[in-house]
């Protein structure tokens, strides 16, 4: 039933009584498609339609540009089944229209919230929501179609995290310039399809008030941020990275949001979106508020955010942020600071819950996609099925192995025979989980120095380190991700204010470094052996691990069929002209990959890469290869 009341907003619903029940029990996961605004025809009259859960409130308006921002004039309708959702439509309001919502809430309370459901948002420091249309015509059938395989376990995943604003900008010099996303996907696709990386993962997209908080501190979680320009421009710029065959990984942060008034903060006067116990609500560390994983709205907005980033923007993967501050109710607070559960444990059972119906839910509706946790801790099951009593992820970042090898590699090369074990120590556990490798954004930030200047020894011995370490993470088990700059040698801190240091790339020993990533991307996606067993123990073998005087270390990866490739890593400075290792398999053996190229700013040519082999006992298949390892390089057999 229409009706036309006094203030010229027209009573309408997009919401069924399943869709309330749904919502209310944690379980929906489309409510992108009710709440917010929606341009609709009704009775051959458009107008936009609004909805917004403010269940505290009294009263709901909308204002914005068309009515003066006057909260008098149109007034939204409470549901009758007292869900605390207000809707309405107003008649002839198309999209490009500012507003927000006048709530008169608890306790006398008048706020001026943000739609959180806004596909569009003003560029800051403005905080208005925009009516907006995402409809996009896309061009990426093809990669759609394969991407299964494209983004299953057994394939290459070599993943460029970047952050957009400073890649590259318009400016140098001016933190406030920005380049489109047209502009990006201009420069970005043929970089990484030069490099040869098969994935990209952005730092948050979803708008952000706050430039320092690099995107983690989310006010619109359903809006790509306008700082780069409309919402369409996301679209297509996945869209041309799909069609050059690289999939998009979102950063995603359903573990806190901040107190700005425009956003979720006490949104109609009450904890409504967090909890109201502030042991449980606030975070010490980001000075930021925590979802209440307890009610089932919230439970429902959160699910239906990822799920809206899957559906209307095809993206391949969600890279879940701080998933260690939501499992566990003691994350930075001391004794007296936390509540434990209803059975004495620190672990906050809600948000486990949410956690594997968020991923039950992802995987059921996008079944050819990955999601990925950021999770520092041994809790166990991360990235195992729920029906394995898992939390249901596909992956989980590999913080041990990044903490491990960057202490290794920053040793000195002659006193890395004694520190060998926590070198090799990732293998103990690597199948635990199913890892990826990084090397990102938080370990160039902060003081910890660019990766470059983690490496000891002069320039020359810095740059072999530094292509060592890559040969060494691109040839170990799992998905592997690196943070923009590193692939060339970024000298300084990565800095959200300005962009890479892209001028470094005249000098021959940063365009060397580059070309040796882009070298690693050709051998794992070319070479089966690298990545089909990535996450099972029959795809690694430790091959020598008894020389430790001198820090050579070999190994062997192998594929569904066993073919298997060597790598052997010489730690130290010190060339070794006939090294001989003994090994059970075939007898010809050719060198892939050295780190050491001189094209690459090493000291070795192709003619000293030869290997010589000969049978030890031939019935046996044991083999003995000779060949010469460079200082401080990694070598691939195959």
């Amino acid at each position: 039933m229409l009706s036309l009341n006094d203030q010229s907003v027209w009573s309408y619903s997009l919401f069924t009584e399943q869709d309330v029940v749904e919502f209310q029990a944690g379980t929906h996961a489309r409510l992108y498609e009710k709440f917010g605004n929606h341009v609709l025809q009704i009775h051959n009259t458009s107008g936009t339609y609004f909805s917004v859960w403010a269940p505290n409130a009294t009263a709901v308006s909308v204002v914005g540009n068309f009515n003066h921002w006057d909260s008098q004039k149109h007034h939204l309708f409470p549901r009758w089944d007292k869900s605390g959702i207000w809707e309405g439509f107003i008649p002839h309001l198309t999209t490009g229209e500012l507003y927000k919502y006048y709530i008169w809430g608890y306790e006398s309370s008048e706020q001026l919230k943000g739609d959180p459901f806004a596909n569009y948002w003003e560029k800051r420091p403005n905080t208005a929501s925009i009516t907006w249309d995402l409809k996009y015509r896309w061009n990426d059938k093809k990669w759609m179609h394969q991407r299964k395989k494209r983004n299953s376990l057994d394939a290459p995943w070599s993943v460029y995290e970047m952050h957009l604003a400073s890649w590259q900008r318009p400016d140098p010099n001016d933190e406030g310039s920005y380049n489109s996303y047209e502009v990006i996907a201009a420069q970005l696709v043929p970089y990484l399809t030069e490099m040869g990386f098969t994935h990209v993962e952005f730092m948050p997209v979803m708008e952000y008030p706050f430039d320092g908080s690099w995107g983690y501190q989310c006010t619109g979680y359903f809006a790509p941020s306008s700082r780069f320009g409309q919402p369409q421009g996301l679209m297509f710029l996945i869209d041309q990275l799909h069609q050059a065959n690289i999939g998009v990984i979102l950063d995603w942060v359903p573990s806190h949001f901040p107190n700005d008034a425009h956003g979720l903060f006490l949104f109609d006067g009450a904890h409504t979106y967090e909890y109201a116990d502030m042991r449980k609500g606030f975070h010490p560390d980001w000075n930021s508020y925590i979802f209440n994983y307890a009610r089932g709205e919230v439970r429902s907005f959160l699910i239906s955010n990822a799920h809206f980033w899957f559906n209307h923007y095809h993206i391949d993967g969600i890279r879940v942020d701080a998933v260690s501050s939501m499992l566990k109710l003691n994350y930075s607070r001391a004794d007296g600071e936390w509540e434990p559960n209803q059975y004495g444990g620190n672990g906050n059972i809600e948000a486990i819950a949410f956690l594997k119906l968020l991923n039950e839910v992802i995987y059921r509706d996008f079944p050819s996609v990955q999601t990925i946790a950021e999770e520092a801790t041994d809790w166990p099951g991360i990235s195992r099925p729920t029906f394995q009593s898992g939390i249901g992820f596909g992956m989980k970042w590999m913080m041990g192995w990044m903490h491990d090898t960057l202490r290794y590699f920053k040793s000195d090369p002659l006193y890395r025979q004694h520190v060998q074990d926590k070198f090799s120590f990732s293998m103990m556990y690597f199948y635990d989980e199913n890892f990826m490798l990084p090397l990102s954004h938080d370990e160039v930030v902060h003081g910890k120095s660019p990766l470059i200047y983690k490496m000891p020894g002069d320039e020359w011995q810095k740059f072999a380190n530094l292509r060592l370490l890559y040969t060494y993470m691109w040839t170990h088990p799992g998905a592997k991700l690196l943070f923009m700059g590193g692939e060339f040698g970024q000298t300084s801190e990565w800095d959200f204010r300005t962009e890479l240091q892209w001028s470094l790339l005249q000098h021959p020993i940063h365009s060397g470094l580059r070309s040796c990533v882009a070298a690693l991307n050709q051998l794992l996606t070319t070479i089966p052996a690298l990545f089909e067993r990535q996450f099972y123990n029959d795809g690694f073998r430790w091959l020598d691990l008894s020389h430790r005087q001198e820090s050579v270390i070999a190994y062997q990866r192998m594929d569904k069929k066993g073919n298997a490739v060597i790598v052997l890593l010489n730690m130290t400075p010190i060339a070794r002209n006939h090294w001989t290792l003994n090994l059970v398999g075939k007898l010809k053996w050719k060198v892939l990959f050295c780190s050491d190229l001189k094209s690459w700013g090493g000291s070795s040519s192709v003619e000293d890469l030869s290997v010589v082999s000969s049978w030890n006992d031939r019935k046996q298949k044991q083999v003995s290869i000779t060949l010469y390892l460079p200082p401080l390089a990694g070598v691939v057999l195959g």
